[in-house]
């Protein structure tokens, strides 16, 4: 439905139609808290944070601790990233020298050798000290296939805002004079070398109730962006809004993305200054490869005789589709154990990621004579994880492929989807950072409340006694159809496997591990089975003698702040430690802080009574009693975090002290949702948690 419609509809309702009134809100006297940057809210935060040092990081153990995690996360032999631009592969790089890291480039040829030679083409500490700004790097949108002028985006301290200015590769500078926006949520993309597509916060009305623009401009080079023309207008009430253009040469065309909710959207082709609708399920997400139309499914969709079913993806020639052809391609189908997890485009093939019982497989599709055509493509590991995704999707079938397992070190390798069944040659790989002999991992399954098996799986000493004494920490997610893959993390390694400990990761409902079902499964008013499915893996962990409450941890962040957070609440008895980081927790107001509105499509929408009545139920902030007795908690945050409002975390530690509760808190001042700025911040918060996990579980 159009905007003005949907106004229309409203304005007909009768003057007596009854509207639900907001649930009021319980009383909060650390509200305060939420006000990010006052004086005393921060000098209440360093008194916390002075806490949380003298209670866990002043000891040599700490410090070792520090220093080995920070010497992983500035190797040199870490595997540089590549992404190709023109005749070069680029690759943004922090280490001790560099800690904002530096833009750099090289050739593929150079690659391939063991110690490519590096061209920098923007250092991002130099320019940082120049400008007195703490610049973190936010990637760079190139203009194709040109590829020589991009947009850098520049945070400062980390937060999602940042800041946009055109850069030129050829002269590695900035462009005089060129485009440039001040700090804001901003989504820019480029429609030619003197043309821009911006979605920004141009002052009052600019941004909807999550804070992302509302309002899409067509910005000409040289002209002020206040009198670019309109290009799409969506309301408060959305998400966002987006434009972009296809530049794909002999496939250009101009898209908008209005998006409505989290999980759903419309998608227009521009024509001729018109709009016209792609006419598919708002929850379906699409996009364009080539001459293809490409739909992900959520929900069942009925075209004519036919309904394929959620979690397929489909395949449509384009421009027939607009003029009304409905012959669609079924490029996979899912079933209870299978679910596409990403796709990608090169010159003449489609790949597909897609996981089978929480391991990765990968294909090749190919067109020809009519049919879309499916080979699988060697050497993807049987156990593990592998990621592929193309190379270059203009001009190339070149893909790179990047595998691991929990104790496999990461490999990249490239390959070419016109020779599928040829296995990839294998360029870089990750060094082993920590000690594997003797480990092991196992796939096992739990059964939740209702019956439901429960995946996860468990990596940890192949002798482990069945003793029950064995630390073991539960990480989990469970929510926005995020799948939890068990690849290679050297940090757990070396600050938790090596020292004798089990490390767990649940595949809940919630997440995206078997596809939209899976995931919907644990929406708003069903979220408490994902708690439940964690329930369930902690005590199969216990019941299997792995180990026992008082040695088993929770750790989880953002979305799983709040699984831990629910595990705090609900469960006290079942966990000796939590760690619990930038997380959601006060359900009565996360969607009025920050970018909370947009949540209401996962969690509900606390001011309809209906809803609060269930997100009551599973806000940690509203679930203390204080005659219980609970674990020792960490929580952790940044106040540069302009998604999940550290107000959460905050005001929570403040409950917890004023309840007599065992609580430490640490609030990073910088670092985004990331809770880190550099290596150096992420090393000492990764620290923070194992040292503490470490103390409160050990034997």
């Amino acid at each position: 439905m159009k905007p003005s419609l949907l106004l229309w509809l409203f304005l007909l309702l009768p003057l007596d139609a009854p509207m639900s009134s907001p649930s009021p809100e319980p009383d909060d006297p650390h509200r305060w808290l939420e006000e990010i940057a006052g004086e005393r809210q921060l000098a209440w935060v360093r008194e916390r944070n002075d806490e949380a040092r003298r209670a866990i990081a002043e000891t040599d153990a700490f410090g070792g601790l520090e220093r080995r995690i920070l010497s992983i996360l500035d190797s040199k032999e870490r595997i540089p990233l590549v992404t190709r631009i023109g005749d070069h592969l680029y690759n943004f790089w922090r280490d001790a020298a560099n800690p904002k890291g530096l833009w750099r480039r090289t050739t593929l040829d150079a690659y391939r050798t063991p110690e490519p030679a590096w061209e920098t083409v923007l250092d991002i500490d130099a320019l940082a000290a120049s400008e007195g700004e703490n610049w973190v790097w936010h990637g760079a949108t190139v203009l194709e296939p040109d590829d020589r002028l991009c947009l850098v985006k520049l945070s400062r301290g980390g937060a999602d805002a940042d800041v946009v200015r055109e850069f030129d590769l050829h002269a590695k500078a900035f462009v005089a004079g060129g485009f440039s926006l001040p700090e804001a949520k901003s989504t820019v993309a480029w429609r030619d070398r003197d043309c821009l597509f911006v979605a920004t916060d141009t002052g009052p009305g600019s941004l909807t109730t999550s804070g992302y623009p509302r309002t899409i401009r067509e910005w000409r080079r040289g002209t002020s962006l206040n009198d670019a023309p309109l290009v799409f207008e969506g309301r408060a009430d959305d998400m966002a809004v987006v434009a972009y253009r296809d530049l794909t040469p002999g496939f250009e065309r101009d898209f908008v993305v209005r998006q409505l909710t989290f999980w759903t959207n419309t998608l227009f082709v521009r024509r001729d200054g018109r709009l016209i609708e792609v006419a598919k399920p708002d929850d379906a997400n699409a996009a364009v490869h080539r001459e293809w139309l490409v739909i992900e499914l959520r929900t069942p969709w009925t075209v004519g005789a036919t309904t394929y079913p959620a979690g397929s993806l489909l395949a449509a020639d384009f421009n027939g589709f607009l003029e009304g052809d409905r012959t669609i391609q079924v490029l996979f189908t899912p079933t209870s154990r299978t679910s596409l997890a990403s796709w990608s485009g090169t010159r003449h093939h489609l790949l597909l990621n897609t996981l089978d019982n929480v391991r990765s497989r990968v294909t090749a599709l190919t067109f020809r004579n009519g049919t879309w055509h499916a080979e699988p493509l060697a050497g993807v590991p049987e156990s593990g994880t592998a990621q592929a995704s193309a190379v270059d999707e203009i001009t190339s079938d070149d893909y790179w492929m990047v595998t691991s397992s929990p104790l496999e070190p990461s490999t990249l390798a490239i390959g070419s989807a016109a020779t599928p069944g040829q296995p990839p040659v294998a360029l870089k790989q990750t060094p082993a950072f920590f000690d594997a002999a003797g480990l092991s991992v196992e796939q096992h399954e739990a059964v939740s409340k209702d019956g439901t098996r429960i995946p996860y799986f468990q990596i940890g000493r192949s002798d482990l006694p069945a003793d029950g004494r064995t630390p073991t920490l539960l990480y989990g997610y469970g929510g926005f159809e995020i799948p939890l893959v068990p690849g290679y993390n050297p940090v757990v390694g070396a600050a938790w496997l090596e020292h004798g400990g089990v490390y767990v990761i649940a595949n809940i409902r919630g997440g995206g591990e078997f596809g939209p079902a899976w995931h919907q499964a644990a929406l708003k008013e069903k979220r408490p089975r994902a708690y439940d499915d964690f329930i369930a893996v902690a005590e199969d962990l216990v019941a299997r003698g792995v180990t026992s409450p008082r040695r088993l941890g929770v750790m989880g962040g953002s979305n799983g702040g709040l699984l831990v957070g629910n595990m705090y609440a609900r469960r006290p008895d079942l966990f000796g430690a939590v760690v619990c980081q930038v997380p959601l927790l006060d359900m009565r107001r996360y969607h009025t802080l920050l970018a909370g509105a947009s949540w209401m499509g996962e969690f509900g929408d606390p001011d309809k009574p209906d809803e609060w009545a269930f997100l009551e139920g599973i806000s940690p902030y509203h679930s203390i009693d204080a005659s219980r007795d609970y674990p020792p908690i960490l929580l952790t945050t940044s106040t540069r975090d302009d998604r999940v409002h550290p107000g959460h975390a905050r005001k929570f530690a403040a409950l917890l002290l004023q309840l007599g509760k065992p609580v430490l808190s640490y609030e990073n001042i910088e670092g985004g949702h990331g809770g880190a700025a550099d290596n150096r911040q992420k090393a000492f918060m990764d620290a923070l948690a194992y040292a503490f996990l470490r103390d409160r579980l050990g034997r």
